[in-house]
């Protein structure tokens, strides 16, 4: 019998009712979380039938004022699981999330273990202000860890392991991938360590190291390539904070050329970070620059052309990864 799959977004409502099933202090907060409507993209609408109004609470439409509840309610024992419908309204909650709930702890030792989680990406056609990928806000701000699973698997483990975190946690979920994607989950009590990078494919003349929905199209272009005879290796972060700049640097030295994509833009990206930590630490294993690939430097377009030419995507991967091989 083959194995159960489930989509990308089945697994982050399983694990949810897996953890409030498990600790009554875990609650789910936002904007139209409860029933009958489940949130925007219905993620939370199985844990709502199931543990009702007081354990999954409909928030005003205020992410300054419910994610600063949060803080005070993780404060005082309890772990809060917090929507933001898109990950782009966010910042009206920046200052609770950098300042106060960042560095509670270095201030006197307080834990605020609750978990956001901010649906990003792009690639469906919703424009600026609701296709943004705002990473490199919160891995700039030390107190955070944030997590961006790519598959069902690893959306339910992470999220098992970030809201037992006595960490705030970002929690990014691709919202391209919540129902196109499949696959199996191991269910359970089966948390995945926050901090540790997979190796989505094996190869040796090029590291792609990503992250999110960038993972399956890095893994499309890595097949392509194999019929040319390039062998790609793609890294999948998994976890943007803290980084496992371990994996990353051990599969550079075996292919000494390494290109970083995502999907977020380019400028001042997470990818700057990873190329300049593989030019200092793995300089002597390059054989080529270390290249990035990512959104560019404007709005994300309405038009589907304009956001396909803005957009990394498999074509422009395998591209960038020929002329590294031919450096």
């Amino acid at each position: 019998m083959s194995p159960v799959e489930f989509t990308y977004l089945e697994a982050i409502s399983n694990a949810l009712i897996h953890e409030m099933e498990l600790d009554p202090d875990v609650i789910i907060m936002g904007e139209d979380v409860a029933p009958p409507f489940g949130g925007a993209f219905k993620v939370t609408k199985a844990a709502g039938e199931r543990f009702g109004a007081r354990r999954v609470r409909n928030m005003p439409m205020t992410e300054s004022a419910f994610i600063g509840a949060a803080s005070g309610m993780a404060l005082m024992g309890m772990r809060p699981v917090v929507e933001v419908q898109f990950a782009d309204f966010i910042t009206t909650g920046f200052d609770s999330i950098v300042q106060f709930a960042a560095n509670t702890h270095y201030r006197w030792g307080g834990r605020i273990p609750w978990v956001i989680r901010a649906p990003s990406d792009g690639g469906l056609r919703a424009g600026p202000f609701h296709s943004q990928n705002p990473e490199a806000w919160f891995v700039h701000s030390p107190g955070l860890k944030v997590v961006a699973p790519s598959t069902p698997a690893d959306a339910y483990g992470l999220l098992l392991a970030a809201i037992r975190d006595d960490n705030p946690v970002i929690y990014f979920e691709s919202k391209p991938l919540y129902r196109s994607l499949r696959g199996p989950i191991l269910g359970g009590d089966s948390p995945i360590e926050i901090g540790r990078a997979a190796i989505a494919r094996p190869g040796r003349d090029c590291s792609i190291i990503t992250y999110g929905a960038m993972r399956h199209e890095a893994i499309s272009a890595a097949d392509a390539l194999a019929d040319e005879g390039i062998e790609v290796e793609v890294i999948d972060l998994r976890t943007l904070k803290p980084l496992d700049t371990n994996t990353v640097l051990e599969s550079v030295a075996r292919t000494s050329r390494a290109l970083v994509v995502h999907a977020a833009n380019k400028m001042a990206g997470l990818g700057a970070e990873i190329a300049a930590v593989i030019a200092d630490e793995c300089f002597q294993h390059l054989d080529a620059p270390v290249k990035r690939l990512g959104g560019l430097d404007i709005p994300v377009p309405f038009s589907p052309p304009l956001e396909d030419a803005y957009r990394p995507n498999s074509t422009k991967i395998a591209e960038a990864c020929r002329r590294l091989c031919a450096w």
